[in-house]
């Protein structure tokens, strides 16, 4: 594995592996990894081959948030500088979350801070149960500025002041209490229940799924008088389209749909 390059691409089939890789700083950000990190998510997202992306980390961390030295080092930059800098890591956390593929988070270790705002874009997250998970910007005198629409989108708020405000850490198994992952699982089931979930959303149209995740971003926070119109052109839409026609002509003539034999 290329030790130089801060993220690590691998595509086999339908399904690419989005790698952390940066092992001996526990994953930490730099603006190269930023920036690496949201080119491969633009450029997956339009990849007609690719249906699913799994985000993991090297080693024993899954992220641990910025790299504190790029950030003392941002504070020495001139206002713009600072600015920009901040805005890319939104913008990563931005490409992720509206990635139109499916992102399943192999959780692989533990997360804090940015690394928090990582998981929280997934649409899967499967952590191992060693991990623990920290906002702990607060004990440095920042806070988790960025990264919270993500993050209090996935935990709420209630969830997030108590981690926001005490820059504590919690375990794998609070972390599920909250909405943070989906699954805790033992070390050696990790790849085994990232597959399957990875199998699931294989079974699934690929138009479809892409729709739901906006779907579900519209509805978000907004009036059900609102959503009227939205919804039920977007349901006449699915009903017409090419997927939704094979889905429904396949589940009443009793075959797979075209996606399953891929």
């Amino acid at each position: 594995m290329d030790s130089s390059n801060p993220v690590v691409e691998q595509i086999e089939g339908p399904v690419a592996t989005v790698q952390l890789n940066r092992e001996k700083q526990h994953n930490a950000f730099t603006p190269e990894m930023v920036s690496a990190l949201s080119d491969s998510f633009i450029r997956l997202g339009l990849d007609k081959s690719v249906r699913v992306v799994i985000l993991t980390g090297r080693g024993r961390s899954f992220c641990a948030g910025a790299d504190l030295t790029s950030m003392r080092n941002a504070a020495t930059q001139t206002d713009t500088e600072n600015l920009a800098d901040a805005e890319a890591i939104f913008d990563l956390m931005l490409t992720i979350d509206c990635c139109p593929l499916p992102v399943v988070g192999r959780i692989n270790g533990t997360a804090v801070g940015g690394g928090v705002g990582l998981v929280s874009c997934c649409d899967f997250a499967v952590a191992v149960n060693r991990a623990h998970f920290g906002l702990s910007e607060v004990r440095l005198g920042l806070v988790p500025a960025v990264i919270s629409p993500f993050v209090i989108s996935k935990i709420g708020p209630s969830n997030a002041r108590e981690l926001f405000l005490s820059g504590g850490r919690i375990d794998a198994k609070r972390a599920r209490e909250i909405g943070l992952v989906h699954y805790v699982v033992e070390e050696d089931k990790l790849d085994q229940v990232v597959e399957e979930r990875v199998q699931e959303l294989l079974r699934s149209a690929p138009g479809a799924v892409s729709a739901a995740k906006k779907l579900i971003r519209t509805v978000g926070g907004k009036s059900v008088e609102e959503l009227r119109t939205y919804t039920t052109r977007l349901i006449a839409e699915r009903r017409k389209s090419p997927e939704g026609r094979e889905g429904m002509d396949a589940f009443l003539e009793k075959r797979d749909p075209w996606w399953r034999e891929q």
